[in-house]
């Protein structure tokens, strides 16, 4: 797989991967909804998932998402969920409920990969 097979899902109000890589951004849990229902039955290789996304919309409806999805017995075939949010019990929060799923979660709370555009 090359460089540009890699499908990635950027979900922040705010960051972008500071390298420039390749990747759908979805700035509102809506949007990142609409995404994720394109990858349905795709992998997803990464999902990057901040928790406050900008006056009163949270990462939420993303989670339920995808824990209605492996309640259901078809969980997203996620390669690695990316955590980077910088509210420590929202992420606490994030990381128990997709892990119960068995999402392979890892936290990446201040990760140099994802910064504020100049």
């Amino acid at each position: 797989m090359t460089n540009n097979d890699v499908r990635v899902l950027l979900v922040d109000d705010l960051r972008s991967f500071v390298d420039g890589r390749r990747a759908e951004v979805a700035r509102t849990s809506g949007a990142a909804t609409e995404l994720l229902a394109r990858y349905r039955d795709q992998r997803l290789d990464e999902l990057w998932l901040d928790h406050d996304l900008g006056e009163d919309d949270t990462i939420w409806p993303v989670v339920e998402m995808l824990e209605r999805a492996a309640f259901d017995g078809r969980p997203f075939d996620i390669g690695i969920v990316h955590i980077h949010s910088a509210n420590p019990a929202g992420v606490a929060k994030m990381a128990q409920a997709l892990r119960r799923w068995d999402y392979p979660v890892v936290i990446a709370t201040g990760s140099a990969e994802v910064g504020y555009a100049p």
